[in-house]
């Protein structure tokens, strides 16, 4: 090679060598999010990761294989991170197996389904590596919600000649009425008794991997909704319709994400008569202020603002992160497009009573219920609103937001739009399935 052809391929050599100087990807935060449904782990680094893993029996155990990466100080805080009450996560195991890459070993409580995939950034998120660890056996909510139910009253052991599934039934259809509750009000017309466990489906947005909003102060969105709802779940379980026990479900009842289709799904699985999300709103501005309720749109949105919320509620899988899959994607499209006129008629009905009630505690944003394409209000047989509870981005309302008696007046208040609704619109007699 000439001389000059040297000189001219000396940047390009020095490129190639400050390149390979650079190894690999920087961790940014590792996390680790435990619960019931599922346990996630969650590697944020400044580069996309690479993994090989297999799976091991006796004990159980998951081994990864990262590529590109040096054990660092984030890493080893994985160890530190895992709580002892994780229902599928005993312990994370860390070392630098060769060069560029990483071996961890995931040790596991039970058999479980290891998901292992990759995030592209998005809003305050960079790559992401994420580690999803279901059960083999799924729980089955409604018989776990029905099982919740009956522990208020200890169940007397059946006679040996007795049929005990169906001396269980027949006991929680013969529950009487709880004592009255201060929700309740003087129902404008006579409901039909129908002798079952009224199922309400809560659903505080977000969680996990998803913040939600954030407040001026810091306060996060997923939060402040996740408490306003375990607020509504004490008032619904204490409570009854025309004689008929009321029990409350909720999507998910501590931090972790749970797609948008799947919390759909849930309230289905469990035969849910209604389906109330709760979110805190944002907006560009301060001065934003007030609540609102949405419900389903499949003719456009009501307003350009609800089709901007829309919008930015339905990215909530993106943010959260969904391991996607055709057949998920598949799952998730032919169930979302099967809502009906009366579902979203209904769905007016209950938002129209939630309104007039909230509107007593708080700034009402709009006076009337709005309509756009929230994914997550697509149940085909469920009457499903959305609450926005307040703007968390307005100072005042994100105080008011963070503040007990406040969260307590939104719940008495959705309480009582329950039983407005349920007055006019008494659940229909069908039975329960353990």
């Amino acid at each position: 090679m000439k001389r000059r052809d040297l000189v001219r391929a000396g940047p390009i050599v020095l490129l190639l060598g400050a390149g390979q100087i650079a190894r690999g990807a920087t961790i940014v935060a590792v996390r680790v999010w435990p619960a019931p449904d599922y346990s996630r782990v969650t590697i944020e680094s400044d580069a996309q990761l690479t993994t090989t893993q297999r799976q091991l029996s006796a004990p159980p155990r998951l081994a990864v294989d990262i590529q590109g990466l040096d054990l660092s100080p984030e890493l080893r805080e994985l160890v530190g991170k895992i709580q002892p009450d994780d229902p599928f996560i005993a312990g994370i195991r860390a070392a630098q197996f060769q060069p560029g890459i990483v071996r961890m070993v995931v040790d596991l409580k039970q058999s479980a389904e290891p998901q292992v995939f990759t995030l592209a950034p998005i809003a305050a998120y960079q790559h992401r590596l994420v580690f999803d660890f279901y059960p083999v056996k799924a729980i089955d909510p409604l018989e776990a919600l029905i099982n919740d139910r009956l522990k208020d009253r200890p169940v007397a052991p059946p006679s040996p000649a007795a049929d005990p599934l169906g001396e269980l039934i027949s006991k929680q259809l013969e529950r009487p009425a709880p004592p009255p509750t201060p929700f309740e009000p003087a129902p404008t017309v006579k409901p039909q008794k129908t002798d079952r466990l009224i199922i309400i489906a809560l659903d505080p947005g977000h969680g996990g991997e998803d913040p939600g909003a954030v407040g001026p102060s810091g306060t996060r969105e997923k939060d402040v909704v996740l408490q306003i709802a375990h607020r509504l779940k004490e008032r619904i379980n204490a409570s009854g319709v025309n004689g008929n026990p009321m029990r409350a479900f909720l999507t998910r009842d501590a931090d972790f994400f749970v797609p948008l289709h799947m919390r759909v799904q849930k309230a289905r699985r469990v035969q849910a008569d209604l389906f109330v999300s709760i979110h805190a709103d944002a907006f560009f501005t301060p001065a934003a202020r007030g609540a609102s309720v949405f419900a389903l749109s499949r003719d456009g949105a009501s307003s350009s603002a609800a089709r901007w919320i829309a919008d930015k509620e339905n990215k909530a899988d993106l943010i959260g992160g969904v391991n996607v899959k055709t057949e998920d994607r598949q799952l998730a499209r032919a169930m979302l497009d099967m809502s009906t006129t009366a579902q979203i008629r209904d769905s007016l009905k209950l938002g129209g009573a939630l309104l007039g009630e909230i509107g007593n505690v708080g700034t009402l944003h709009k006076p009337r219920v709005e309509q756009a394409g929230f994914a997550v209000l697509k149940a085909p047989d469920i009457p499903s609103v959305l609450v926005e509870t307040a703007f968390i981005s307005n100072p005042e309302e994100e105080g008011r937001l963070r503040s007990d008696s406040y969260q307590e007046q939104l719940a008495d208040a959705i309480m009582r739009g329950i039983y407005r609704y349920f007055a006019n619109n008494p659940p229909l007699a069908r039975s329960r399935t353990l």
